[in-house]
């Protein structure tokens, strides 16, 4: 081996994960004991030394914070670590920024290597990983999650009302006089993805209508799950479609141009996340409006109340959604 070795030389060594070996060199209760001897085992051969300073991190104070958000090409969360940053900035911190881009092992490799840091907090959007957010609370280092709630942790959380804007949105389109009113919804591992398809749901059942499986679409956030949902759901006809983010409604419309499909004539759309070209494109595209700046904002000070006081009841902040109604989604 060439140079000092890793905790992922241990981990590769062990056939274990570079955060199991983290809480196992750390000292961590929760492990199995067969999988602490292993990794011990593999350290000693390897000659793995812990990085001192790693060790006392939970005594160390510093002024870094990281924000691991899930796609950094997604404005809406560009706007939330704006938010945070702004709000490090005036407390004191920096933030260093992580884009785990949906993908559970990048996340984990991420946590890995900021635990070996002299990083004080972290603001997470989660994967659907729940064991690499559990390793950051395990280690004791003040986590916030945004966006998405992480399951089966107790932890400071900021969301939006995301039921509540879809309600919004589906009822809107049925106000309007939409027969066929069709989903798309990000991952169902997701609890925005699931939360948003509620909220459509319990607006057509409130309006008296049966939600169909025909006109629902799971995909994966991106522009490029938008695009093919739609062209998935064209053969069930339908006349509207609430998205569920906003890069998913860049590729729906994208379908719709494609094969001169007029909006809202033909289809109606409405948006989650409202986007700074929203009012320009014809037609203006209605959305529901998140509001990103403050959410990153309340995350950012939800951190520091932990890292002052850890003992304290984890809260959950809900911050409240707004439907915009352009000319996408109108009646002429």
């Amino acid at each position: 081996m060439v140079g000092m070795p890793t905790i992922y030389d241990v981990a590769r060594h062990a056939g274990v994960s570079p955060a199991t070996v983290s809480r196992v060199l750390n000292g961590h209760e929760g492990v199995d004991a067969a999988l602490t001897a292993r990794v011990r085992e593999s350290a000693a051969t390897l000659g793995y030394r812990p990085n001192s300073l790693a060790r006392n991190l939970r005594r160390s104070t510093t002024n870094l914070w990281a924000v691991i958000i899930s796609d950094v090409n997604n404005p809406f969360f560009t706007a939330v670590v704006r938010g945070v940053e702004d709000a490090g900035q005036d407390l004191g911190y920096s933030v260093v920024l992580c884009n785990s881009d949906e993908q559970p092992d990048k996340e984990a490799r991420y946590v890995t290597a900021l635990l070996a840091d002299q990083i004080s907090g972290f603001i997470v959007s989660p994967t659907s990983r729940t064991a690499n957010i559990r390793a950051l609370v395990d280690a004791g280092r003040a986590v916030v999650a945004i966006d998405r709630r992480p399951r089966g942790l107790a932890l400071d959380t900021v969301l939006v009302d995301n039921e509540h804007g879809a309600r919004e949105a589906t009822a809107h389109l049925i106000d309007q006089g939409y027969e066929r009113i069709a989903c798309i919804t990000g991952p169902s591992r997701l609890s925005t993805a699931s939360q948003r398809l509620r909220g459509f749901r319990a607006a057509l059942r409130a309006a008296g209508r049966t939600p169909e499986p025909e006109l629902e679409r799971h995909a994966d956030f991106r522009e490029r799950g938008g695009y093919e949902a739609m062209a998935d759901l064209a053969a069930a006809r339908p006349d509207a479609v609430f998205v569920a983010n906003n890069l998913m409604t860049v590729g729906a419309l994208e379908f719709l141009s494609d094969k001169g499909i007029r909006v809202p004539d033909e289809v109606a759309v409405v948006g989650f996340d409202d986007v700074p070209w929203a009012t320009f494109i014809r037609p203006p595209l209605s959305t529901v409006t998140q509001p990103t700046y403050e959410l990153g904002r309340t995350a950012a000070t939800l951190l520091k109340s932990r890292i002052d006081d850890p003992g304290r009841p984890p809260t959950v902040a809900t911050l409240r959604t707004e439907l915009h109604v352009r000319a996408s989604s109108r009646r002429r």
